[in-house]
């Protein structure tokens, strides 16, 4: 979850490093530090807090050709300076970064200490500077190594040593390492949004690899030391990809970006002469699909009510029974893997551990399994080895939207897919196709909501909590509503079915606290109207969001949102749910693109 960066070339490293941590940032930010090597000394700068407040505090000499940073997501010690990376051993000679978790680190410190070794913060990464000092291997490369053999857990590493002023070493186990190829410089990172500006020629390490980088070449091997070959893979996205322009904040950026990113996740894959979609990246023949008796979606997050959401269409156009899971519970009750069971994956990042952990359970067994992630080249893609690329373009915010809802695309791409190899008739297959062609201009009209939405966000200013309802296909979104609103504005949500509210919830409604209910274009309306109906006879103000403008005369307010097919409905439902969280944590003043105590890429379990 945290963000890492190294440099090694002819250039002076820090600003180079202060800039690529400036980008990781949504993957951490209770703290940051560089180090750099110079004049046969490892010079650290370390702040609490954001990237700014180090550089405000940064030497104006801080020199040096090669370094490391690191912005942190704090796991073990609260965020300050000393718990800070990077870390550097009793005698200043090794300095590291880590992202992950040494499992271990209690044992290994407690060795150490007796030992007579002392620490200088409550990090469980600090061992690994101590243990790679204290090896009694020859070379850098074998330290690390021996290093690596005694820890138990994850880690994305990146070390320099002041005696090898030439070289960094990495390695990645559970946590992303990409190595950056430049022109007689080369790069290291946690993701690619630090390199862009740089370079869009990358090389991916695998689980068990260690990289050698010196400015002019890399190396690849095994913990073994055997070597490996590695190609670099071109990255699509730019620089100007990862700017905000003219917009404050990326959240909102990203929301106003979901029209053009349904386009991109809808281009080339729709099929009108057969009624079906193009999936490339799905290798499953139609022999393949009729044998397929069950589909269940695992993810964590936002990525898991898309998975909600996307079980229930692929079940509506497939007819296959399918469900969704949290992909961090999945391992851990030792699931039966059934091998005529599809499973799906859905990340992000592609690097979200406990979906990439399910995903190597469901290998083991001898499952299915593919992917829908957005980052190309990612550990889940690779992992799966198929399925669909969402191209939504990089997303920054903490918060996701428009990957959320080209995730939900893709599971309609998916299901249209397998439906007409099955059950889906071709009349059935057109009205979707023209419900997804039409859906990027239904989405800039549901845009158009914002400022009514915004006034809502004040209106509702002192509602102490919130309910979201809905029922089916709604559900979904209404977990996802609530997810948001919570997450960036820090007002308590919870979300219900709508069937549910009788059965307990009901007891929490009062004046002080709105419900927001959801109307699809369904068969439960009436259901929904009368759920709606129990919350106003308790006092409790409801805004509802739907097609159907009688809908204004009943409820306190009314976001009025145009109409796709019943199973594309909660795609545009859900767009006003983006917009009122927003503009809650707006009005509230609160870090709307990086809020407290979370991160973009979640890589620890």
């Amino acid at each position: 979850m945290c963000g890492i960066v190294g440099y090694v070339g002819r250039r002076d490293a820090s600003p180079i490093l202060v800039e690529g941590l400036q980008r990781l940032e949504y993957r951490g930010y209770d703290s940051a530090g560089v180090a750099v090597v110079n004049d046969g000394s490892i010079r650290v700068h370390k702040a609490k807090g954001r990237v700014s407040d180090l550089l405000a505090g940064l030497p104006k000499r801080f020199g040096g050709t090669i370094g490391i940073g690191h912005t942190r997501w704090a796991t073990h010690g609260v965020p300050n300076e000393p718990n800070a990376h990077p870390h550097l051993d009793a005698e200043g000679r090794i300095a590291i970064v880590h992202n992950g978790i040494i499992e271990n680190f209690k044992e290994i410190r407690g060795k150490l200490q007796s030992e007579g070794v002392a620490f200088s913060s409550d990090t469980d990464s600090e061992v690994l500077a101590h243990l790679i000092s204290r090896s009694k291997a020859e070379g850098l490369v074998e330290k690390v190594r021996e290093a690596l053999l005694s820890v138990e857990g994850t880690y994305g590493i990146c070390v320099v040593d002041r005696d090898t002023p030439d070289t960094l070493v990495a390695a990645r186990n559970g946590s992303p390492i990409v190595i950056g190829i430049g022109e007689k410089e080369n790069f290291i990172a946690s993701d690619v949004a630090a390199l862009v500006r740089h370079t869009q020629q990358v090389v991916y390490l695998d689980d068990g690899e260690i990289a050698i980088v010196k400015a002019n070449e890399f190396q690849t091997l095994g913990l073994d030391l055997s070597e490996r070959t590695k190609r670099s893979q071109k990255v699509d996205w730019d620089v100007g990809t990862y700017d905000k322009g003219a917009h404050d904040h990326y959240l909102r950026k990203e929301i106003l970006e979901q029209p053009e990113a349904v386009t991109r996740a809808l281009s080339g894959r729709l099929d009108t002469r057969f009624s079906t979609s193009h999936l490339g990246g799905v290798e499953l023949d139609p022999k393949e699909i009729l044998r397929i008796k069950r589909i269940q979606v695992l993810a964590c997050g936002s990525g898991y009510y898309a998975g909600l959401a996307g079980a229930r269409l692929i079940e509506s156009l497939s007819r296959i029974p399918s469900s969704a899971e949290p992909a961090s519970e999945f391992r851990y009750r030792n699931p039966i893997v059934d091998p005529d069971t599809l499973y799906i994956a859905v990340s992000q990042s592609g690097e979200t551990l406990d979906t990439l952990r399910a995903v190597q359970e469901v290998k083991r067994k001898g499952g299915m399994v593919t992917g829908i992630v957005n980052v190309v080249g990612s550990s889940i893609a690779r992992e799966c080895g198929s399925g669909i690329y969402l191209h939504a373009g990089p997303e920054v915010s903490v918060a996701s939207t428009k990957a959320f809802t080209s995730t939900i695309v893709a599971f309609a791409l998916l299901g249209l897919h397998l439906g007409r190899v099955r059950d889906l008739s071709p009349s059935d297959g057109a009205r979707i196709i023209n419900a997804l062609s039409s859906l990027p201009d239904k989405i800039t009209e549901t845009l158009q909501t914002e400022e009514q939405v915004a006034d809502l966000a004040k209106k509702y200013l002192d509602s102490t909590s919130a309910f979201f309802i809905g029922r089916v296909n709604g559900f979904p979104i209404a977990c996802e509503g609530a997810q948001k609103l919570k997450e960036i504005s820090y007002v308590h949500a919870e979300a219900y079915p709508a069937s549910e509210l009788k059965h307990g919830p009901l007891a929490l409604v009062c004046p002080e606290f709105v419900s927001v209910v959801l109307f699809p274009n369904d068969d439960l309306y009436d259901k929904n109207v009368s759920a709606m109906e129990e919350i106003k006879a308790r006092n409790g103000p409801v805004i509802s969001v739907g097609h159907n403008p009688e809908l204004a005369a009943i409820s306190d307010d009314f976001v009025r949102v145009p109409s796709s097919e019943p199973e594309l409905d909660s795609i545009l439902i859900n767009i006003p749910l983006q917009l009122f969280a927003y503009h809650s944590a707006l009005i509230r003043g609160v870090d709307i693109d990086q809020p407290r105590n979370l991160a973009k890429s979640v890589t620890v379990e």
